[in-house]
């Protein structure tokens, strides 16, 4: 009786103990599954995209300055003034209206005698005067041409310093944009090739920054930490680097 009894309630328990099992079974299935995307969601792949594109210059300014030298200051106002008239009369030979001529205030420098010794005295010498010319354009080409050519001046007797335009792109805000965008595909391109290359695929971004950028002379591997903006060539390359990182799906 008792036996039977026994036998009863171990063919009680078995469902049970069936059910519970596959309980744990399952459990530990959904456990394992959910620790695994868990973990793939905190793995992130990062990377840097990069956009180059080749520019030219749009606007030039030109900055030339003359100087004039004589004893007195009253005759140095005078030659002053002519060769500002000549040298107004050359830019405009070479195609500048007067209009796009700017011409700064004038510059005095006082010169004192040296005593036997080499050392200046309070004796007045004579005056020096310094005045800047400056011409803008759109037309880079004769702009770059007139910073090679003033130099004629100084067989006629001018004193003309004539140093490198510098060479403007006025569209860089709106490049720097478009960069950028061409920048970030670049590095979902790359990001997607290294998830693609283990058998997975990215998911959302978790972080993006943009790089210095950095505008050099056509041809130039210049870089620098703190961006590169030349002024000094026609024919420039804008880069830009954005670093970005991805999930895992």
């Amino acid at each position: 009786m008792n036996n039977n009894n026994t036998v009863k309630s171990i063919r009680n328990y078995v469902p049970a103990a069936v059910i519970l099992a596959a309980a744990f079974i399952i459990g530990a299935f959904m456990l394992s599954s959910t620790w695994k995307y868990v973990s793939r969601k905190d793995v992130t792949i990062n990377v840097t995209g990069s956009a180059s594109k080749d520019i030219k210059s749009d606007y030039a300014i030109w900055n030339g300055s003359v100087s004039i030298e004589s004893v007195s200051l009253q005759d140095s106002y005078a030659k002053l003034k002519n060769v500002n008239e000549r040298v107004k009369g050359y830019l405009v030979s070479k195609g500048f209206p007067e209009n796009t001529i700017t011409v700064s205030a004038i510059n005095t420098t006082t010169l004192y005698a040296n005593n036997q010794q080499g050392y200046p005295t309070n004796q007045i010498s004579g005056y020096r005067l310094y005045q800047d010319f400056k011409v803008e354009s759109p037309d880079v080409e004769r702009i770059d041409k007139l910073s090679r050519e003033a130099t004629e001046l100084i067989n006629e007797g001018i004193e003309i310093n004539s140093p490198t335009p510098e060479f403007l792109y006025t569209k860089l805000a709106d490049l720097k944009v478009e960069m950028t965008g061409l920048a970030a595909k670049d590095a979902k391109e790359r990001a997607e090739q290294i998830a693609g290359s283990t058998g997975n695929k990215i998911g959302e971004v978790r972080s993006s920054r943009m790089g210095v950028v950095q505008i050099n002379a056509k041809n130039s591997n210049e870089i620098s930490d703190y961006g590169i903006n030349n002024t000094s060539s026609i024919d420039k390359t804008i880069r830009v680097v954005v670093n970005m990182s991805f999930s895992i799906d």
